[in-house]
């Protein structure tokens, strides 16, 4: 358990760290009665724990998630927000390199925005990986990268991006995978997806230098 901190001279907290220690940030928060943003790629379900935690101790909470790469220049990256207060937070990042979008719907709808987005972009490159093991394992890689250029010539292209993705991002990809299926099977969907990613995620080893 991380030491608390006393923020009581600040006015915003924004929390950006690995989805599977949101919640503990969130408890660090001492004596701070502001915003507290939590961009976390986290559930809706998790986002409301956070949420109760932060606000039992006086802050004020606002639902974020980030779409889109470090914002080296403008246009490549959002914020989205929800909640009572986060027209504020957008206010913030006027004039920045990242955009805010205020989302219409309950507090944890940023949240739910991430993990339907990122159920897509992410589970998919799980698959593309694993679909690739499976056919070296049984000697047909070759044949089937041979078949994706002539039917699927973009594949190639992204299996090469989700195995390098993998390599640096997925010892931190695999909590994020199972909020997404937590996200699944809150809405009564089948959570097995983002389950079978984070199994993939899971095995590759934490980069020395993260």
């Amino acid at each position: 358990m991380r030491e608390s901190v006393d923020l009581r001279d600040r006015d915003v907290v924004l929390s950006i760290c690995p989805p599977a220690a949101a919640a503990e940030t969130a408890r660090t928060v001492a004596g701070f009665s502001g915003l507290y943003v939590d961009a976390n790629a986290i559930s809706p379900g998790t986002a409301s724990g956070v949420a109760a935690v932060v606000q039992a101790r006086g802050a004020t909470y606002v639902d974020g998630g980030i779409i889109g790469p470090p914002p080296e220049q403008p246009g490549t990256t959002r914020v989205f927000l929800s909640g009572e207060r986060a027209e504020d937070v957008a206010a913030i990042f006027r004039g920045t390199r990242i955009e805010a979008v205020v989302l219409n719907g309950d507090n944890t709808a940023a949240s739910a925005l991430k993990m339907t987005y990122a159920a897509w972009t992410k589970i998919t490159s799980a698959l593309l990986i694993s679909a690739c093991r499976v056919a070296a394992r049984h000697g047909v890689d070759e044949a089937l990268a041979a078949e994706w250029a002539r039917s699927q010539p973009e594949l190639a292209t992204r299996h090469a991006a989700a195995l390098d993705a993998a390599a640096h991002k997925g010892w931190r990809w695999e909590e994020e995978m199972r909020q997404i299926a937590r996200t699944f099977a809150e809405a009564g969907e089948p959570a097995g997806f983002g389950d079978a990613a984070a199994q993939q995620f899971g095995g590759w080893p934490r980069p020395a230098n993260s």
